[in-house]
């Protein structure tokens, strides 16, 4: 008795699963026999690029305002400085390297800080 117990509930768990995967969408087939088959939509990712972009977006201005604020030659002196320090200081020193981007936006909220 405990097996056919066991196959039951095995049966009713892989049923649970199969609910909760087309709860979320799914496609139907039409087969060359012609039974629809309904298959369960794969779960999207839920990492979007959008806060990677935000995060990045959000960098380059803050190297923009410190550029803008401390002028380039004294930026430049300053990345200088961190290239010359400890490991962590040598990554820092590449992050906030004055790329072209920074440069751009720089010389565009230049006028605008005080």
């Amino acid at each position: 008795m405990g097996e056919h117990t066991h196959i039951f509930q095995s049966r009713v768990k892989r049923l649970n699963r199969k609910y909760e995967a087309m709860s979320r969408g799914y496609d139907a087939r039409l087969q060359s026999d012609g039974l629809i088959v309904l298959k369960a939509r794969r779960a999207s990712s839920r990492l979007t690029i959008l806060p990677f972009l935000l995060l990045i977006i959000g960098f380059v201005l803050f190297k923009s305002v410190v550029l803008a604020s401390v002028g380039s030659q004294d930026y430049s002196e300053r990345v200088a400085r961190l290239e010359a320090g400890s490991t962590a200081e040598q990554v820092g020193a590449f992050v906030m390297q004055a790329d072209p981007v920074t440069q751009l936006v720089a010389d565009k909220i230049g006028p605008v800080l005080p």
